[in-house]
Order: C-alpha cells, then sequence, then structure tokens
C-alpha cells in the first residue's frame, strides 16, 4: 500500500506538488495521469526518495519514506523512462549485481534471471554488453530489474516507451497478474488508452493538484462525458 499524506514539493518559489493525498491500495493497478509539467515525474521521485517533500509523508506498506527509507525503498521497484544501466556490463551481469543488492539467493536469483531472460527474448543478446542494446532490448532489461526482486510496489514511468508490440502485451500481461496477487502497481503515462485498458483507479493531476480521481466510471461522472478517457482527460484539464 502506499499513503500519501499532505505531500508538497517546493523548487524555490516553484510549487511542483501542491498537498497531494492519496491511498494506493494492495493489489491496485493505478494509473497517475496529467499534462506535462503536471508535477507527475516529481511525485514519482519523491515516491522512490529520490528528492525528499518540502511538507507532507509517503508511507511505503506502512515504512516512512524519510525515516524508515531503507525497509521502504526494500519493498519497492522503479522503471523509470529512460533506462540507465551499467553499459559495460552484459545484461546477465546487470542482473545478478541487482540480485546481490536484494541479497537474493544466488542459485534462486539464477533461475530467475534465466527465466526473465528467456521470457523478454533476449536469449541471443545475454553475453553482448549493454552498450550495444537498442533503447526497447534496455528497456527489457530494466524491467527485469524491476521485477526480480518480487516487490510489493512497482513505480512506473511511462514503461512502455521503445517497446515492440509482443513486449508491450507481455508487460501489461505481467502488470495485471501482479496487481491479481496482490501487488501494487503505480504507472503514470501519457498513454491514456493503455491507462483506460488496465488501470482499476486513475489519477489526473496538474500543476500540481489532484483534478479527479477515480474508477473510469466515475471520472465519467465527474467530467459529465460518457466517452473515452482521452475526452475526459481533455475536459478535465
Amino acid at each position: 500500500m502506499i499513503q500519501i499524506s499532505n505531500l508538497t514539493k517546493k523548487f524555490g518559489s516553484k510549487v511542483a506538488v501542491n498537498k497531494l493525498n492519496l491511498e494506493v491500495k494492495n493489489g491496485e493497478l493505478f494509473g497517475f495521469l496529467g499534462p506535462n509539467a503536471a508535477g507527475k515525474t516529481t511525485t514519482i521521485k519523491l515516491l522512490t526518495g529520490l528528492l525528499r517533500p518540502t511538507e507532507g509523508s509517503i508511507k511505503i506498506s506502512g515504512y516512512d519514506m524519510q525515516k524508515d527509507y531503507v525497509k521502504a525503498k526494500c519493498l519497492l521497484s522503479y522503471i523509470p523512462d529512460t533506462p540507465y544501466l551499467y553499459e559495460k556490463l552484459t545484461a546477465r551481469e546487470f542482473l545478478r549485481f541487482i540480485c546481490e543488492i536484494y541479497l537474493l539467493d544466488g542459485k534462486e536469483s539464477q533461475k530467475k534471471i534465466e527465466e526473465y531472460i528467456e521470457f523478454f527474448s533476449l536469449k541471443e543478446y545475454e553475453n553482448a554488453l549493454i552498450e550495444e542494446y537498442s533503447h526497447g532490448m534496455r528497456q527489457k532489461v530494466v524491467i527485469i530489474a524491476a521485477l526480480i526482486h518480487n516487490p510489493d510496489i512497482i513505480i512506473v514511468d511511462e514503461p512502455m516507451v521503445g517497446l515492440d508490440p509482443k513486449t508491450t502485451k507481455l508487460v501489461k500481461d505481467i502488470f495485471k497478474s501482479s496487481s491479481k496477487n496482490g501487488k501494487t502497481i503505480f504507472m503514470s503515462t501519457h498513454t491514456l488508452s493503455l491507462a483506460e485498458e488496465i488501470c482499476d483507479r486513475i489519477c489526473i493531476i496538474d500543476n500540481g493538484n489532484l483534478i479527479a480521481i477515480g474508477t473510469l466510471e466515475e471520472l465519467r461522472k465527474k467530467s459529465g462525458i460518457d466517452g473515452r478517457l482521452e475526452e475526459i482527460f481533455l475536459k478535465l484539464t
């Protein structure tokens, strides 16, 4: 579960996130939407501990991100929109490194690495340096790294960037099955059709403020538009 209370982040006089209150439940696939410069990326950086809030608090499964940040971070993973990797490692070496960070059992982690490399069709390239990978292949490695320690919470920023249609379908299925198994997925995206297809609830923010939150049907009622999420989003923002 993610609990966000009165979360505020200021950069000088600029308020990027303004008194945000959210609760994302276990097993929920939660869409976090907004225009450019709405505060989405800042919120995600706050959730992952990459930024400190000016005010307010974030709890990850009950652990305060500021006071118990090690315990909180061990329970989550982060899939960024741009894959940052150690380019002089192979995919296998990088994934072993991630497993060691999380103190995973050697034999069990090796089995998981093999399964994920096969699942994401990286077998042919597993021993090539990451610097030789395309953007889509790098994104696959980032996704594997986020999943491999079986986190309770997955925070995602534009997960499908650079992925081919087959892999996009695989990732959507992973998110759906993970949420059914009690995992929390917090996903920021500009792809409204993706959010409409897979999210249980959707939050829309603009200029750092929460504009609307609810199921698709609840957002339809709030906006007065009995249509697609794209129409609702444009009306509310």
